[in-house]
C-alpha cells in the first residue's frame, strides 16, 4: 500500500491537487505536525500498521527524525540535491513486494 503523508489542511487539497493523487492521502492537518512523533503514531494506528510495515521518505529533516524516533525506517530526501539514485537504492533495498 502506498500512502501520501501530509500536514495539509483540507482547504489545501485542491491547491496541491491532493484530491487527484493516485494514492490515499493521510493528513492530521497540523494537529500534530509531522515533526511530532505523535503524527506517526496516529498514522500507524489509523492504518493498523506496525513500525515494521512502513518505509518512508521525507524532505524535512525534523520530520525524518520524528518518524525515526518511533522506529520507522526513514530516508531523508534532500530537495536541493535531488538524488533520485539514492532514493531508488533506499526503496529497492527496503521494499518487500
Amino acid at each position: 500500500m502506498k500512502i501520501i503523508l501530509t500536514n495539509a489542511g483540507l482547504e489545501k487539497y485542491g491547491a496541491y491537487n491532493l484530491d487527484k493523487m493516485p494514492y490515499e492521502v493521510f493528513t492530521l492537518q497540523h494537529t500534530p505536525d509531522k515533526i511530532d512523533p505523535k503524527y506517526y503514531e496516529a498514522m500507524l494506528k489509523h492504518f493498523k500498521f506496525t513500525k515494521d510495515d512502513v518505509i518512508y521518505f521525507e524532505h524535512d529533516i525534523d520530520a525524518v527524525k520524528s518518524a525515526q524516533s518511533v522506529g520507522i525506517n526513514t530516508f531523508f530526501y534532500d530537495e536541493n540535491k535531488k538524488d533520485l539514485e539514492e532514493l531508488k537504492k533506499f526503496l529497492d533495498t527496503n521494499l518487500v513486494l
